[in-house]
């Protein structure tokens, strides 16, 4: 063996003990959901035919010739029994592109499809796509929302000017994809969700306008829009049904996550809230619950964010950032959620509907002041004695 073939040799069992490491859930959490220990995919997951030449020939010093730099959010589907992650992955170019992980239970054992998705271009090619949310629509077909990045052709001199809209595309198996012209909207959008099913006949998106590329501006919120026909997606009459709010996670924007999950008691929805701290924005994720017979109606919202970065969640690239668009739902209620942190890596939390929906019906919301805020915590102090107090005289009886 020679010394190029033993280095190549110790670089594959490396990357296999990294993909074969059991995750363990990490004790103590607050009673909503577990999280686990270690990140699920990171850069350093990505196959080695991806980032290495193996031709000694060509590659003697065994040089990556392509870094990836993260592994991010990621939409998220089960199919035939295995649970399917559509990860963004970005390399060291700063390109993002998709590409399919694979799990036989959705916490451990994941490993990518041999390529990434060759996702077919409009007559207008993005520069950069990302964040893709994956929808099992009752047409038949399964839909990927995403952003579609472009340089801003109004001001052409300026290199940090870019325009968002939501690309669509479909397919059956997440390896061919049809691609349909991107969404037409009034605004710039860069989180768009399809709701899964029907609304009076039409296709429902959760939409968030925004005036710039990072500003919202007059955006107000997460919204909603019917539309005829997704061959032709085209935003005419949009409401907002999730507004922001001064002082609050959702101060400076909000944008839906993955599609919501129905349950016997509303539709869970997932969302990320943004707001302006002396240290840049800080991204958290935070629920709320419609009602069954109206998607747009919001019957219940914990006050608060639901999930942050902790810990080594804190730091990569971007810090302070949690994010999440994707999550699966089984057959027994466990609820598999996946979330980046810190625009670097990807983990998993792992709840359940019960669990997810007390949480959404029984957690206090916010008031929207200090006042409001303190009385809340004084009406659960009040509760906890009268409960000690109940419990004392049971136990003396």
């Amino acid at each position: 063996m020679t010394d190029f073939q033993q280095r190549v040799k110790v670089l594959r069992e490396r990357h296999e003990a990294l993909l074969a490491r059991k995750n363990e859930p990490v004790p103590y959490g607050n009673g909503i959901y577990e999280k686990y220990r270690y990140p699920i995919l990171t850069a350093e997951h990505t196959p080695l035919e991806w980032r290495y030449d193996f031709s000694e020939q060509d590659n003697p010093y065994l040089m990556q010739r392509i870094m990836m730099n993260a592994v991010l959010n990621a939409g998220a589907i089960k199919m035939d029994g295995k649970y399917l992650l559509v990860c963004r992955v970005e390399g060291a170019d700063r390109k993002s592109f998709f590409a399919v992980a694979e799990s036989p239970d959705g916490i451990d054992g994941w490993r990518f499809w041999p390529e990434p998705i060759t996702m077919p271009d409009t007559d207008d090619p993005a520069t950069n796509v990302y964040d893709m949310r994956l929808t099992r629509h009752e047409d038949g077909w399964i839909y990927g929302v995403f952003c579609a990045e472009r340089h801003d052709p109004s001001k052409p001199a300026d290199l940090s000017a870019a325009t968002a809209t939501a690309g669509i595309a479909r397919t059956h198996d997440l390896v061919s994809w049809e691609r349909l012209p991107d969404l037409v909207s009034p605004s710039q959008q860069r989180n768009v969700v399809l709701h899964p099913e029907f609304v009076d006949g039409r296709y429902a998106f959760y939409t968030r306008p925004q005036d710039g590329f990072i500003d919202t501006g007059s955006g107000g919120g997460i919204g909603w829009a019917l539309v005829d026909d997704i061959t032709h997606a085209e935003v005419r009459d949009e409401r907002i049904i999730n507004a922001r709010h001064y002082h609050t996670i959702t101060e400076v924007k909000n944008g839906e996550g993955p599609h919501p999950l129905k349950t016997p008691k509303g539709w869970l929805h997932l969302a990320h809230g943004v707001r302006g701290t002396a240290d840049g924005l800080r991204y958290v994720l935070y629920m709320y619950m419609t009602a069954l017979d109206d998607p747009t109606r919001v019957i219940a919202q914990p006050g608060g964010y639901f999930l942050v970065p902790e810990g080594q969640e804190y730091v990569g690239d971007v810090m302070n950032v949690a994010f999440a668009n994707g999550w699966i739902m089984d057959d027994d209620g466990r609820v598999l959620i996946y979330y980046a942190t810190a625009d670097t890596r990807l983990h998993v939390a792992v709840s359940d509907v019960d669990r997810l929906t007390d949480y959404c019906l029984h957690t206090p919301e916010d008031g929207l002041t200090t006042a409001a805020s303190v009385e809340t915590i004084k009406r659960l102090i009040r509760k906890n004695i009268e409960t000690s107090k109940h419990r004392n005289i049971e136990t003396s009886k």
